[in-house]
């Protein structure tokens, strides 16, 4: 299951980095939450929107490092975003139910962000 979770959101990450939006929303539980340093939504329906503004937002996505547990996975992301925001280190925790991500909270500075 450890694995399982770990190669989970890999893909998902994966989707992502490729801009595959339909590929990415089936990773979703409908009764899902994301939680980031900029807020929270919670269901599926609140979620897709701001995945995909995120996905548009930057250029390069690459995983580090992942690890996982039972029911979760944890992976440090370098994401590239155009100047002036430029490489943002990134992790994620990513909470799993029937294979589906139940829940997902990011961590990053905001900082970067401010300066747009």
């Amino acid at each position: 299951m450890v694995e399982k979770n770990v190669m989970l959101a890999k893909a998902y990450y994966q989707a992502m980095n490729e801009k595959d939006f339909s590929a990415v929303e089936k990773y979703w539980h409908s009764d899902a939450r994301l939680i980031t340093p900029f807020g929270e939504r919670k269901g599926k329906d609140a979620i897709l929107p701001a995945v995909k503004d995120f996905m548009s937002s930057f250029t390069t996505l690459v995983i580090r490092a992942s690890f996982g547990s039972e029911h979760q996975a944890m992976l440090v992301v370098d994401l590239e975003y155009p100047l002036p925001v430029g490489i943002l280190r990134s992790a994620v925790l990513m909470t799993f139910k029937d294979d589906l991500i139940m829940q997902s909270e990011l961590f990053f500075d905001t900082q970067p962000f401010m300066k747009k």
